[in-house]
């Protein structure tokens, strides 16, 4: 039997519902509920949420492949979302905006709000409130919104390059942006590096020259 299995309507709701809470779990665990660190990587003080986002791409890009050649996984069963390259640019753009203004997506404002903070609330509302704009909106948008589909497409089928070529890339994208974040870190941003919890964080550096004083 070859992957996804197939599951009962029940048992789907029952997966959802413990991967969900796993999912919003770690992400409070490793502070991707709190907005300062989420919100961090646009003022180059926290570079978190890179560091995750690439690092889950990696691990699922590897397990997809290694399981589809050894037919563990039957990708022709897996749903892919469509592409429609410059609405999902502009929706992109929008989705960073929202980001930068309130500190959450809506995946950790989720985790923000079991949490207890408001301002994941006032997120949650926003996103609510965005989504029937845009359900309102969508008679007039739609000729846009379907503009540029380019249907079920990968990298590999993009490009033309093996499957194993391409998660090679984006490993090698990944080691030099990591590399580059690190580096970045330990040089310092200069006397105050970042912010935690709203409160600033002084730099080694600074500390040291207070205490040489």
């Amino acid at each position: 039997m070859s992957a996804p299995l197939v599951l009962s309507e029940n048992m789907n709701l029952v997966m959802a519902l413990v991967l969900g809470v796993f999912f919003g779990f770690f992400l409070e665990r490793g502070g991707l509920g709190n907005p300062h660190k989420l919100s961090g990587v646009f003022y180059l003080t926290d570079f978190a949420v890179p560091k995750a986002m690439f690092t889950a791409i990696l691990v699922a890009a590897t397990g997809l492949c290694l399981l589809s050649d050894l037919k563990l996984l039957d990708m022709s069963r897996v749903w892919i979302i469509p592409t429609f390259f410059w609405p999902q640019l502009a929706g992109g753009a929008l989705f960073g905006l929202g980001f930068l203004v309130s500190g959450y997506c809506p995946g950790t404002a989720v985790a923000g709000l079991a949490s207890g903070r408001l301002d994941a609330l006032v997120t949650m509302i926003g996103v609510g409130a965005g989504s029937l704009l845009f359900a309102a909106l969508y008679p007039w948008i739609e000729p846009f919104y379907m503009t540029s589909d380019m249907g079920h497409v990968t990298l590999p089928q993009l490009t033309g390059m093996n499957h194993w070529a391409v998660v090679a890339v984006v490993f090698v994208l990944a080691g030099t942006m990591f590399y580059l974040m690190e580096w970045y870190e330990r040089r310092g941003a200069g006397p105050v590096a970042g912010k935690i919890d709203g409160r600033s964080a002084i730099s080694s550096d600074t500390v040291e020259l207070r205490d040489s004083l």
